[in-house]
């Protein structure tokens, strides 16, 4: 199963503070909006989303269909293949795809020790 692209997604207390702190280790900004509180940053092939006052703890993140550049992949397994193999496996889900649409859609699970995982197709 090719679960994409990987990053940690940060709830952070304080955008720019955080952006300064991983810009020292390193980090530059590789998308987002500041002023929409939020940023991905990007070292080599690490991404760290940064997130204020979107959500209350820090998320593991997939994007399926997508390479750490967010370029769409040639070949990837959809996010509702995907949805599936978790289902067939007894994988409980917090938030589901819709099974009868293409494209763009999300799963949200969590891990046995509540880490919340999402997995976010853009494509």
């Amino acid at each position: 199963m090719q679960l994409g692209a990987f990053s940690v997604s940060l709830a952070v207390k304080d955008i720019k503070t955080s952006k300064a702190f991983y810009e020292t280790l390193g980090f530059h900004v590789f998308a987002g909006d500041i002023q929409k509180n939020y940023l991905i940053m990007k070292n080599g092939n690490a991404l760290i989303g940064l997130f204020q006052g979107m959500f209350e703890q820090n998320i593991l993140t997939f994007n399926p269909g997508w390479d750490e550049n967010a370029n769409t992949l040639e070949s990837f397994d959809d996010i509702r293949a995907i949805q599936k193999h978790l289902k067939n496996n007894v994988i409980t889900l917090e938030r589901e795809a819709d099974e009868n649409n293409s494209g763009p859609a999300s799963v949200v699970l969590y891990d046995p020790d509540g880490n919340t995982i999402l997995l976010d197709q853009h494509v």
